[in-house]
């Protein structure tokens, strides 16, 4: 049995408590969500002493199970006014799980200015002063605490966005070169880190050990079907190493649902300019890293190290969703520019899928050209000295709509939508309507059986079955966030009988249980449940389950509009 560990920000204070029988057996997504509902007014303000900032391994992390070191953070999001969940990789998730730390929760708010770090190691817990690391950026930050601490331990900070208490900041975690790569980056939850005051969290397990597996014959058998399971599918042995994520830009562009000149069309004339294989050929031209892991264990190693024209480093971590973002959505087609936009975004602590869109809606309104990617570069920067103009930007795409009068804004409870358009592919349309989470790829990719053909082929220009997709997608997508697996896995699960089943083994033998699929999948379901119980208590309807009225047009090249109805996408989460 683990702990909880409580960390007073006000009184700067700490203790540990046992796990209360309400949350035995949860982790990841599970617990985050079931802490949310259990302990935070839904009414709160999100920046207030009421929200709390809670940090989950998942089920699994901490175990050799291969990809299963995704941490979630949890808490109400300044940016949706709902509950929110946002994983990432790094090191944190496995080194918490071998502290024997079921959740780390933030709580209270300091009546100072002062920022903290917190130190974390398997022999005490310290609350020291930041004040020499406020107002740097996660970059600096990082190099700091891993030439003060050690080069291999897991770091958690806020850049200056997060100080600002911006709504569209991220929590950035260390990869395993010490880089803020990783981010928990939905839902603003870098901007309650701030409000909390805690500049970053160092998570050290050095001497605290192997986690205990209960069967571990019955673990090692189980794992290695499934390691073996994803080296051979062909997305996630050999798409998704090869070219990353960005592996998507041209086939989602040929698929005609690429999101183009703030979702005007579905195909981007200079696509090739930004693709996987065009940024795959840079990074081996200028001597950077093609495929690499996001944290210990990864066998998919869909990460990256991008340099510059020169061969200096320029970021890491390079995503479909950031060039798309920063690429299509807004027109530019310098993918250096992009990822220098990408390494802004980790540097100063905000999400990309919603500072991307920001950019996007900036230049709807006049702010900025077209397809301008220095101009975009030099607004950005404003975000690092706190100017208006980086305020703007750096509270979102719906924020920076209001402040422009732009009404073609692409958002579902005020959350930014990511790189696939919903009328050309509606079953993730299904998911950004009716999550929890506001528009999200991630809580059920629809993507997978509308353009991949992973788990079946579902017409993505057609209603027919796509609300069923969604469902099945977001309570399996609940509890991989759960067990602390890597969303990737789905591939494979979905294209094989066995994969869920392995799934199953490796938690019965790590953990001493004789669960079955359908306890997982029920699992799932309660997740889902307790998400909607909070944002129905925050003041949430069926009338936030909809697309904005900008996807009643029709959209090229397919000629698709946006035609759920609510009635019809009330069923999704009905269970």
């Amino acid at each position: 049995m683990g702990k909880l560990l409580r960390v007073n920000t006000q009184n700067k204070t700490f203790g540990f408590e046992q796990v209360p029988k309400a949350y035995a057996g949860l982790g990841g997504r599970a617990l985050t969500s079931k802490m949310i509902l259990d302990e935070v007014p839904a009414t709160c303000h999100p920046l207030g002493k009421a929200n709390k900032l809670i940090f989950a391994p998942g089920i699994m992390s901490g175990s050799p199970a291969a990809d299963s070191g995704r941490l979630s953070a949890g808490a109400k999001s300044p940016l949706t006014g709902g509950i929110k969940e946002s994983n990432a990789g790094g090191l944190v998730s496995q080194k918490l799980a071998k502290l024997g730390i079921t959740a780390l929760v933030l709580e209270g708010k300091p009546q100072t200015e002062g920022y903290s770090i917190i130190v974390i190691n398997k022999d005490e817990v310290e609350i020291l002063d930041a004040g020499h690391l406020a107002g740097k950026g996660n970059y600096e930050v990082m190099e700091n605490l891993w030439q003060k601490y050690g080069k291999s331990v897991g770091v958690l900070s806020i850049g200056q966005a997060g100080e600002q208490c911006l709504k569209g900041a991220s929590i950035q975690q260390a990869d395993m070169n010490g880089r803020p790569g990783r981010a928990h980056g939905r839902g603003g939850l870098g901007a309650v880190m701030g409000a909390k005051r805690i500049k970053a969290i160092v998570v050290d397990d050095k001497g605290a050990g192997r986690l205990e597996i209960k069967d571990p014959d019955a673990f090692k058998a189980a794992n290695k079907k499934w390691v073996d399971m994803l080296r051979k599918h062909p997305v996630t042995g050999q798409g998704l190493p090869a070219l990353g994520t960005a592996v998507l830009v041209n086939v989602i562009n040929e698929a005609g649902t690429l999101p183009t000149k703030n979702f005007r069309s579905g195909r981007f004339e200079h696509a090739q300019d930004i693709s996987g294989e065009k940024m795959a050929q840079n990074i081996e031209q200028r001597g950077g890293i093609t495929t690499e892991p996001c944290h210990p264990g990864c066998v998919i190693r869909c990460s990256n190290v991008y340099h510059d024209k020169k061969g200096k480093y320029l970021t890491s971590g390079f995503e479909y969703e950031t060039i798309w973002a920063f690429g299509a959505h807004t027109t530019i087609r310098e993918l250096d520019d992009i990822a220098m936009l990408d390494r802004m975004c980790d540097d100063f602590g905000l999400d990309t899928i919603e500072t991307g869109v920001a950019i996007g809606i900036a230049m709807e309104g006049g702010m900025i050209p077209w397809g301008d990617g220095k101009a975009a570069i030099d607004l950005l920067s404003k975000v690092g000295t706190a100017a208006p103009e980086g305020k703007i930007i750096g509270n979102g795409a719906l924020f920076t709509g209001d402040a422009l009068g732009v009404d073609r804004v692409p958002v579902v409870k005020k959350q930014a939508f990511p790189a696939y358009d919903p009328r050309a592919c509606k079953g993730v349309g299904v998911t950004y309507a009716t999550t929890p989470m506001g528009a999200d790829h991630t809580a059920g990719y629809g993507v997978t059986a509308n353009i991949l053909g992973v788990g079946g082929t579902i017409d993505p220009l057609k209603k027919e079955g796509n609300v069923e997709l969604s469902q099945g997608l977001q309570i399996a997508t609940a509890a991989i966030d759960a067990a602390g697996l890597c969303l990737f896995v789905a591939f494979a699960v979905l294209d094989n009988e066995d994969g869920l089943p392995t799934i199953v083994e490796m938690i019965n033998a790590q953990h001493g249980l004789s669960l079955t699929p359908d306890d997982v999948l029920e699992l799932g379901k309660s997740i889902l449940n307790n998400e909607k119980e909070f944002n129905k208590k925050a003041g949430f309807t069926q009338v936030d389950d909809q697309l904005p009225e900008m996807f009643n047009e029709t959209f090229p090249p397919h000629n698709t509009k946006w035609d759920f109805s609510s009635e019809e996408l009330s069923k999704t989460l009905s269970f």
